[in-house]
């Protein structure tokens, strides 16, 4: 008896506990959309982008070109010559590689631009994020903009507007 008594209390305090938890969700990308220095971050970073894969292209153009130059002038040169110009072209190609690997690679200079530029407001987010889950004792917070995990929701406990109110950003 003693033993059905505790289950049963197990269970109460359980399945009370159970619903007593909050739960709700915010949209990230409408967030990040509505905070207008993650914008500019956002163009500033397309527009770095932008030069850098120009000047890579160029670089590329400059190898086809002395490729071909290469190729219309292969029958003339000597092996030594040949040897040469296409020592050259190699070298052209591997300071490409590194350039674009530089600019573009999982450390490049892109990622450290984006992490000096967009990290900022992301940890703004998250602070605002943790606060309201701190203050509306919510257990759970989920993102609905990171992929559809999420198969309904009830737009009354969507807390998206509430983090930009928190960031000072009202609409």
């Amino acid at each position: 008896m003693k033993k059905l008594i505790l289950s049963l209390s197990v269970l109460i305090v359980f399945v009370c506990c159970t619903f007593a938890q909050k739960y709700a969700f915010v949209d990230t990308e409408y967030i990040l959309g509505n905070i207008p220095s993650y914008k500019a971050a956002q163009n500033q970073l397309d527009k770095i982008s932008e030069e850098w894969q120009k000047e890579i292209e160029l670089l590329y153009d400059e190898i086809e070109k002395m490729y071909k130059d290469y190729q219309a002038e292969k029958i003339l040169l000597t092996e030594e010559l040949k040897k040469k110009r296409e020592d050259e072209i190699i070298n052209k190609e591997k300071e490409a590689k590194q350039l674009q690997k530089e600019y573009f690679g999982r450390e490049g200079d892109l990622f450290k631009k984006r992490q000096e530029l967009i990290k900022p407001i992301q940890d703004e987010i998250y602070n605002a994020v943790k606060e309201i889950a701190s203050d509306g004792n919510f257990a759970v917070i989920f993102d609905t903009a990171s992929g559809p995990s999420i198969l309904f929701s009830d737009p009354k406990y969507d807390k998206s507007d509430e983090v930009l109110e928190k960031l000072g950003y009202k609409n």
